[in-house]
């Protein structure tokens, strides 16, 4: 949490200090991962470098080519590079965004239009621009303006990730029916854009898009297949997305030889070492024959943009390192916020658009370093589990080594705070076996009946973040040779990048309880009780099913004005002016529309999800008689990163699961139940997952 700040610099200094203790263990963590850091590299390069060379064509087309991919790609590398090595949370992800290439092409309109300025000296003036946008930046840092990120809530969040994926999926679309058309400022006397090649590069688009989009969403999943070795599921679930982009960018050169070559349209950027491609890297030069008084008129663009990048950078840093993840190192909003207006002031000076912290790639490196950790710690687990099973020691001997092996693992460096939570308690274990209910005492020695390291470690790992730089430096410098990579790069079909577009979008929904709730909104009130039957947030049984309504339909009208505001020409670039309205809605309005506890379950300015209560209010008698027939199946073998899935949702880390934990410390309170529940309000059925846990239902809350 972000205390207020009394002083100029104080914010700076707290975070440098905290960071500092740290910093050492960060790359330690990197290089001691071996090879299995490079499946969350090559994921979150690929969701970085692909939407950044889409926006630099973009960008492209608006500036008349002064600017490129070339360009954007450069940027993102530099800036990552740089936030990589001295950021305070390498888990924050740069790149050049959308509101960048939306403010670099209205200035360039601007600036065209004066014959004083005119498209020579656009990048000059550009790098006033960003002069001025480095100092608002630094001077907020010094401030402590970073002290405002606490009063963004769950709320705000969840609005501002739905419109990035609403965003995202808007670019896809557009992408795909742009391919039917004729590119702007191309010959439409050429072969290629003839009516029948055009509606035949349309529909041969539509088939790459859907084909990227549909096996990569498959690829996720692969580790719960039926099929193929563990090691294979493994391997396309870590490498799967790039690797679907590579065989469908392949499948696209499988038409015949009277197609013309530019079916299927692909990427279009200059080579860095093309003719003049290489006069932004001196625009220092020119920036002094910028009139006097546009030097000074840069300051209004620069103010959007500041703001802009001040919103954007600290809520996509917040959504990396949500308190779901269990990070265990320290936050450092202000001196990230200071060392990204440096980075604009280089930028600036490169002739290049600046980058700043992007969304939805932020928290999807998160997540991605959540099954890494999970991957390694229960490696060593299931190591210790076994020796200790070998030694024929009791069950609570086997927890006392596994927790001390599991605290020496988080807690490496001697600096850094001891952790304020452990595994999953295992002493009070009741092991379900040959269809009964049979209670295990810790004293008695233990061995592969009682507890299967195999499959029984899993239910015991809480969520933790292998926090470490490696990842983003690896993937800035894999962006950084995709700038001298560009002609391999432009082998790459436009509908492929359009399909990947449309991933992002659908792989940032999960999780995010905006949807989740709209989700239930759809849903017939005869059919609700099936939520139930799967992982899903407490409030879903605590909160009133009107109350529910009400806060979901204002964020999405909320959702609709902010989306509405960005197809305003210039204005657009104004959108977190409604997020930060959302700060005093949410502190006097809120408080008098709904009722403090259901707020607090829908949002919590500093949320912890409630305890879950799904077992205690779903354990009913007659639904413990039938468990006993049915638990034989908890003990299938189970994927640990497909539990992570599970565990915490792919966005947002909110929802309740009822692991073989909770149903273990289930019968000691069962005398204790009164079943005085009418049967029609029960959900008398107990399904048991192939995921090692049981999803008891319980009672709809009216």
């Amino acid at each position: 949490m972000q205390s207020v700040v009394a002083f100029a610099f104080q914010g700076i200094a707290n975070d440098v200090r905290g960071r500092a203790k740290c910093y050492r263990q960060d790359w330690v963590s990197g290089f001691t991962s071996s090879f299995r850091i490079l499946a969350p590299s090559l994921y979150i390069f690929f969701a970085s470098a692909l939407p950044v060379i889409a926006f630099g064509e973009q960008l492209q087309r608006d500036t008349d080519g002064e600017l490129s991919a070339v360009q954007t790609l450069a940027s993102t590398a530099l800036c990552g590079l740089i936030h990589s090595v001295l950021g305070g949370q390498p888990l924050l992800i740069l790149g050049v965004a959308e509101p960048t290439v939306i403010m670099y092409s209205f200035m360039y309109r601007f600036a065209k239009t004066k014959h004083n300025l005119g498209h020579q000296l656009f990048v000059a003036w550009a790098g006033w621009v960003c002069v001025w946008t480095a100092l608002l930046l630094i001077l907020l840092a010094i401030f402590g303006a970073c002290s405002i990120v606490n009063r963004f809530t769950r709320v705000a969040g969840e609005l501002f990730g739905m419109l990035i994926a609403v965003l995202f999926m808007q670019e896809a679309i557009k992408g795909a029916v742009e391919e039917f058309r004729i590119p702007k400022g191309h010959n439409p006397k050429l072969e290629q854009y003839q009516v029948p090649w055009c509606i035949t590069n349309g529909m041969f688009g539509l088939v790459l898009s859907f084909g990227l989009l549909l096996t990569a969403l498959k690829s996720r999943t692969a580790r719960s297949w039926r099929y193929g070795t563990g090691w294979l599921r493994g391997f396309i679930a870590d490498y799967g997305v790039p690797l679907m982009v590579v065989i469908w960018t392949g499948i696209s050169y499988s038409s015949s030889g009277d197609t013309p070559s530019g079916v299927p349209r692909r990427l279009f950027s200059p080579t860095p070492w093309a003719p003049g491609a290489a006069k932004n890297w001196t625009v220092v030069k020119d920036m002094g024959a910028v009139p006097y008084v546009y030097m000074l008129a840069a300051f209004i663009p620069a103010v959007m943009i500041a703001g802009l990048y001040f919103f954007d950078h600290s809520v996509a840093s917040q959504m990396a390192q949500q308190k779901e993840y269990n990070l265990q190192n320290p936050s450092a909003y202000h001196y990230d916020v200071l060392l990204l207006g440096i980075m604009v002031l280089f930028c600036g000076l490169l002739g290049i658009p600046p980058s700043n912290g992007v969304l939805p790639q932020s928290p999807m490196h998160t997540k991605s370093l959540a099954t890494l950790k999970r991957q390694i710690v229960r490696k060593k687990l299931v190591e210790i589990a076994k020796k200790s099973i070998e030694n024929q020691l009791t069950l609570g001997e086997l927890y006392v080594n596994m927790n001390d092996v599991y605290q020496k693992m988080e807690n490496i460096s001697s600096l850094q705070a001891p952790l304020e939570w452990d595994l999953k308690d295992l002493k009070a274990l009741n092991c379900f076996k040959d269809g009964a209910v049979h209670s295990v005492v810790p004293e008695v020695p233990v061995d592969l009946s009682v507890f299967d390291p195999d499959k029984d470690v899993d239910a015991l790992l809480p969520i933790t973040v292998k926090e470490q730089r490696l990842t983003n430096l690896i993937q800035c410098l894999l962006v950084g040779l995709c700038v001298g990579g560009m002609p391999v790069i432009k082998k790459i079909p436009t509908s492929v990048l359009w399909g990947y577009f449309a991933y992002m979008a659908i792989e940032s929904l999960p999780g995010n309880q905006l949807w989740e709730r709209l989700l239930l909104l759809l849903t017939a009130p005869n059919r609700r009780y099936k939520v139930l039957e799967d992982v899903h947030a407490s409030f879903v049984e605590t909160v009133p099913f009107k109350t529910i309504a009400i806060f979901t339909l204002f964020q999405f009208v909320y959702l609709m004005l902010c989306f509405g505001i960005t197809w305003i020409p210039i204005a657009g670039v104004l959108f977190p002016v409604l997020f930060f309205t959302l700060i005093p809605i949410r502190q006097y309005c809120f408080p008098k529309i709904f009722e403090a506890q259901h707020l607090w379950e829908l949002d919590a300015a500093e949320y912890e999800e409630a305890s879950a209560i799904l077992c205690e209010q779903a354990s009913r008698e007659a639904e413990l008689h039938r468990l006993s027939s049915r638990v034989q199946s908890l003990h299938d073998t189970v994927d640990d990163a497909e539990i992570l899935d599970e565990i915490t949702t792919r966005g947002r880390g909110e929802l309740k699961v009822c692991l073989e934990a909770d149903f273990h410390q289930l019968s000691g309170r069962v005398q204790s139940l009164q079943p005085a529940v009418d049967d029609a309000e029960i959900l008398d059925e107990i399904t048991t997952r192939g995921r090692g846990e049981l999803k008891v239902h319980s009672v709809w809350q009216k």
